[in-house]
């Protein structure tokens, strides 16, 4: 966004560069190899630099080797909507027909790796379910094939399974943060059932490995100060994210900690990408 540091804040003019692809590794590539001067940071997502190291073969970037945290901005949670024939109205009942009925039922993501997908993996594992995933390319047509009822349920970015459950079309049953996000504070999370259930998309700033430590320190500061405006959070909202700061140090080991702890789910899905 182009407000996390504002052209106020800063002094000066910003420009968005916006590099989508393989992931996000195509741009976290061209953001490795920017100069080292405080000029061009990358904002990006845990995807890019908690997931993407343990999902792809190849790799052409090194979140530990070839950036520095600056901050962590804000957290979107993901939520899991079923199709309305779906004999269940809450996650014990859904759990409960799992159970009964092993591999009958399948669920739909935006793609391998993607959270959409881990969240999924970690249902499985932590309700010890058997479901079949459903890989599409893109949230939107794995949203459609929901709706046909050619998949049981999907777990999707919130906006998206919002534009569907609000006018009836799709059930939610939950979120998938460890608490209840006050976008949909009426949508129980799923750690209600599974304590401990937890996976969220993520959005940081990070800058090239050489950066110097003064100016990651002001970036971050300037970072935290933008997150005060009231504007700014509203935006994250509107997005259903929650603007959220956490500082340098901190920001360095939520990213190796959720790099491990992801690391486990997708090894366990076997999903990889040459």
């Amino acid at each position: 966004s182009s407000d996390v540091c504002s052209s106020d804040l800063l002094g000066q003019q910003l420009l968005i560069d916006n590099r989508g692809g393989a992931g996000g590794a195509l741009g976290a590539e061209l953001a490795a190899k920017a100069p080292a001067d405080g000029y061009t940071i990358m904002a990006t997502t845990s995807g890019v630099i908690a997931v993407n190291p343990s999902l792809y073969q190849k790799l052409a970037y090194d979140p530990r080797r070839d950036f520095v945290p600056v901050a962590v901005i804000a957290t979107l949670p993901n939520m899991l909507v079923v199709n309305l024939d779906l004999p269940a109205k809450t996650v014990p009942e859904l759990i409960e027909l799992l159970r009964k009925n092993p591999g009958k039922y399948s669920y739909a993501s935006a793609g391998n790796g993607t959270t959409l997908h881990l969240s999924g993996e970690l249902f499985k594992t932590m309700a010890k379910v058997d479901m079949i995933h459903v890989p599409y390319r893109g949230a939107a047509p794995a949203m459609q094939d929901l709706l046909a009822g050619q998949v049981h349920m999907i777990f999707d970015n919130i906006p998206g399974a919002l534009a569907q459950s609000r006018p009836g079309k799709v059930r939610a049953l939950g979120v998938t943060s460890k608490e209840r996000t006050p976008v949909v504070p009426d949508v129980p999370a799923i750690a209600e059932t599974l304590p401990g259930f937890d996976i969220n998309s993520w959005t940081t700033l990070t800058g090239p490995a050489k950066l110097p430590p003064e100016i990651v320190a002001r970036l971050s500061e300037l970072s935290r100060k933008a997150l005060e405006s009231d504007d700014l959070k509203a935006k994250f909202f509107d997005l259903a994210a929650t603007a959220i700061w956490r500082s340098q140090a901190d920001t360095l080991a939520y990213r190796e900690s959720e790099e491990k702890r992801l690391a486990v789910i997708i090894k366990a899905s076997g999903a990889r990408v040459d």
